[in-house]
């Protein structure tokens, strides 16, 4: 079966499809030795190069995965590291053909919720902030809170990357200068989560992820370890970002 080049790599999490017809207006991809133009199919018998580097298709018909995995801080969220600190790839099952593709990132300091795809295009738009994706954090706060403070972090604060506030805030247990509270952001940039709460001069002691879109961080789920989603859960994370 012959696919769109674009279709194929975004399914190898290489970049978005519209990323991808942009590479080839550029000239940047060769397909079986000429300069692939948009509408080109390819299958797998076919010789695919980006930048001059042969990329390796994976098949079709491989179904989409999702893995759970309960991230410990320092841990980081990159394959390789030159200070050779854990990476949160060095846990994870085995992929024949295909790569892992996480799903947003978590700071080194940061514990929680991390999923990892095998469909890029899953990853991409679970990841962009067109489709509002809800994520769960539970914060600890040092430092007075008082309503004037939530509601400014609920209304908006201008940070160095623009407006960014949280869609929720409910207090939890705690008391006096050290309290959890659980937040919901529709976005994911970088330490979002702790720059919204320092700028209102407190300092969060503790940030857990504990929600991406409808799948929660499960109680049994130890630090390090992951599971794997069911088909259902699966499906439904796809239909959340309009993906069949």
């Amino acid at each position: 079966m012959q696919e769109k080049i674009q279709k194929v790599l975004a399914r190898l999490g290489l970049a978005s499809r519209r990323e991808v017809e942009r590479w080839i207006e550029q000239g940047r991809i060769q397909l079986n030795g000429k300069t692939a133009q948009l509408g080109d199919r390819m299958d797998m018998k076919s010789v695919l190069t980006l930048d001059d580097r042969p990329v390796t298709v994976a098949p079709a018909q491989a179904p989409r995965r999702v893995l759970l995995y309960h991230k410990p801080e320092g841990e980081i969220c990159t394959r390789h590291d030159p200070e050779n600190r854990p990476s949160v790839f060095s846990r994870l099952p085995t992929l024949i053909g295909q790569r892992w593709i996480m799903v947003g990132r978590l700071d080194i300091n940061t514990l929680g919720l991390l999923l990892f795809t095998n469909d890029g295009e899953l990853a991409h738009r679970l990841s962009h902030p067109s489709y509002e994706i809800e994520r769960e954090y539970a914060v600890r706060i040092l430092g007075s809170v008082d309503k004037v403070m939530l509601r400014r972090l609920k209304e908006g604060v201008h940070l160095e990357d623009g407006l960014a506030a949280f869609t929720q805030i409910e207090a939890q247990e705690g008391q006096g200068a050290n309290r959890w509270y659980h937040v919901v952001l529709k976005e994911g940039r970088n330490r979002e989560v702790r720059r919204l709460w320092e700028s209102q001069g407190v300092v969060v002691s503790r940030l857990i992820r504990i929600r991406f879109a409808s799948i929660g961080l499960p109680n049994h789920l130890k630090r390090g370890q992951w599971l794997e989603l069911s088909a259902s859960e699966v499906n439904q994370l796809a239909k959340q970002v309009k993906l069949a």
